[in-house]
C-alpha cells in the first residue's frame, strides 16, 4: 500500500510513477478477476487508496486527476473536512437502528433540509432510500398509488437504473438491459428532445411528445411522465428551452405526476442547486441521489404532500434506507455546497470547458456539439463532416487519456460522448491539464 493521507490534503497534481495500470494495480485486478463477478467491469483499472480535491492516488502511487466525481457523486470532493468530521461523530453514537423500527433524527433533518431546497415553494415530504435506482422506482410506487393508474411515460436516451422496473425505463440495452428481461410492463417511451440531432424547438418537441402520449397511452392511462432535466448516460442532452415546461404544464392539466429524476443532475452540479431551476420548472416530485452524501450511499423521492403522503404506512422503506451514517453526511454535504458557494464554482468550471472545447472545435470537425450546463460538459464526437456517431474514437481517447493519469467518462446511446464531472473542488490548473490530455489524445486519433 501507499502511505497516504485522502482529503483535500493530497498534492494537488498529476503524477504518473508507473505506467496506467502500474503493477501493483495489475495484481488486484487480477484477484478482482478470480473474486468478484464478471459483470461488475471497471472503466479504468487501477486501485485507488486515496483521493481529495482533483485527484485520486492508486496503490501504485500515481496520482490520476480526476474528472468523473465517481458519477457526479463527489461534488464537494472526495473526504471532504465536514462529511469525514460527520461521519466519523455518527459512527461513534451508532451505525443504524432501521428508521422503520426506531427512527432517529438526522433522517428527519435530511427530509426537512429536501423540503426547503427542492423546487416549488409548496408543502412536501420526503423519503429516504440507498441508490438512484431505488429512488426513481419508489417515486413511480408512489405515482402509481396516488393516481390509480398504471402507465409511465419514459423518454428516447433515458437512464434510470438497474432494477427490474428501471432496467425497462432505461433506453439503453448495452450493457444495461440485455438478456436481462424480461422486464415491468406498462412503461412506454416517447421521443425526447435532442436539438443537435432533431433540430426542433423545445414547443416543437414537446408537441411531438405529448401527441405520442396522447395517441399512443392516453392521459386517463398515465400515472407519471418521468425525465432527466439533463441525460446522463443518454449522452449529457439537454433539451431544447421550453420542452420540459411544456411537458410538465400537459402534465398538470391532464392529472399526471410529472417527476424530474435529478439523480445526476441535482446539487449544484449545473450551476444551480437542481437542473429544473434553470427554466422554474416545479416537477410534483424529484428524485435525488449521487451528489446528496458526499460519497455515502443515499437517495430521496421529494414532492406534493398530498402526493407522498397517499402511500399507506409501512409501503416505503427498507431495511438501510436513510442510513443514520449516510444522513449525517447528507447534512453536511448541503452545507459545503451551500458555505462554499459551489454553485458558482459549477458555473465556473463549466465555463473554462465550454470555451476550451469551443476554441477546439474549430480546428476539428470531428467535435460534433459541446453541450451541458454548469460542471455537467459534454463533447459529442461524429465522423469528419457528418454527424455520423465515432464510438472508436470516443474509446480511443478515453483509453489515452486514462494511460495518461486522467480519470474519463463516456456515455451516450451510440456510444460516442465524452462527459466531464469534476469535483467542484477541482482546481482551475487541474482541470486545464486533464482537459489538454483529452485535446492531446484528439489530435493523436
Amino acid at each position: 500500500m501507499v502511505d497516504v493521507i485522502g482529503g483535500p490534503s493530497l498534492p494537488q497534481e498529476r503524477k504518473l510513477v508507473t505506467s496506467i495500470p502500474g503493477p501493483k494495480s495489475q495484481e488486484i485486478t487480477a484477484r478482482k478477476q478470480a473474486a468478484v463477478a464478471a459483470g461488475v467491469g471497471a472503466s479504468l483499472p487501477v486501485s485507488i487508496v486515496a483521493a481529495g480535491g482533483g485527484v485520486m492516488v492508486d496503490v501504485d502511487g500515481n496520482s490520476l486527476i480526476d474528472l468523473g466525481s465517481g458519477i457526479a457523486v463527489t461534488g464537494v470532493g472526495n473526504s471532504a473536512p465536514r462529511v469525514v468530521e460527520a461521519v466519523t461523530a455518527q459512527v461513534q453514537q451508532f451505525t443504524h437502528t432501521c428508521f422503520t423500527v426506531t427512527p432517529y433524527e438526522g433522517y428527519i433533518a435530511v427530509a426537512e433540509k429536501l423540503n426547503e431546497l427542492t423546487p416549488g415553494d409548496h408543502e412536501k415530504r420526503s423519503a429516504l432510500f440507498n441508490s438512484g435506482a431505488e429512488a426513481v422506482e419508489n417515486a413511480i410506487k408512489i405515482a402509481r398509488h396516488y393516481t390509480k393508474k398504471d402507465a409511465v411515460v419514459v423518454f428516447d436516451h433515458a437512464y434510470h437504473g438497474r432494477t427490474n422496473l428501471t432496467m425497462g425505463m432505461t433506453a439503453k440495452n448495452m450493457p444495461y438491459k440485455d438478456g436481462f428481461g424480461p422486464f415491468a410492463p406498462e412503461v412506454y417511451r416517447v421521443p425526447t428532445s435532442y436539438p443537435y440531432r432533431d433540430g426542433l424547438t423545445g414547443a416543437e418537441a414537446a408537441e411531438v411528445a405529448i401527441t405520442q402520449i396522447e395517441k399512443q397511452v392516453g392521459a386517463s392511462n398515465l400515472a407519471a411522465i418521468i425525465i432527466e432535466p439533463i441525460q446522463g448516460e443518454g449522452g449529457f442532452i439537454a433539451p431544447a428551452e421550453g420542452f420540459l415546461p411544456a411537458l410538465q404544464e400537459w402534465a398538470t392539466a391532464n392529472g399526471v405526476v410529472f417527476i424530474l429524476d435529478e439523480v445526476q443532475t441535482g446539487f449544484a452540479r449545473t450551476g444551480d442547486l437542481f437542473a429544473a431551476n434553470h427554466e422554474g420548472v416545479v416537477p410534483d416530485l424529484v428524485t435525488t441521489a449521487k451528489g446528496i452524501a458526499g460519497g455515502l450511499p443515499l437517495s430521496a423521492v421529494t414532492g406534493r404532500a398530498e402526493i407522498m403522503d397517499s402511500a399507506h404506512a409501512g409501503g416505503l422503506g427498507g431495511t438501510y434506507a436513510g442510513s443514520p451514517i449516510a444522513c449525517a453526511a447528507a447534512l453536511a454535504t448541503i452545507e459545503t455546497y451551500q458555505s462554499e458557494n459551489l454553485t458558482e464554482r459549477a458555473r465556473e468550471i463549466g465555463a473554462i470547458i465550454e470555451e476550451f472545447f469551443g476554441e477546439l472545435a474549430k480546428g476539428d470537425d470531428r467535435i460534433g456539439d459541446i453541450r451541458g450546463r454548469g460542471a455537467m460538459q459534454a463533447i459529442e464526437l461524429v465522423e469528419p463532416g457528418s454527424k455520423t456517431p465515432n464510438a472508436t474514437l470516443t474509446g480511443a481517447i478515453a483509453k489515452h487519456a486514462g494511460e495518461q493519469g486522467v480519470v474519463l467518462l463516456t456515455c451516450g446511446t451510440y456510444g460516442n460522448v465524452i462527459r466531464f464531472l469534476p469535483p467542484l473542488s477541482i482546481s482551475d490548473e487541474l482541470l486545464r491539464e486533464g482537459l489538454q490530455i483529452v485535446a492531446d489524445a484528439l489530435a493523436a486519433n
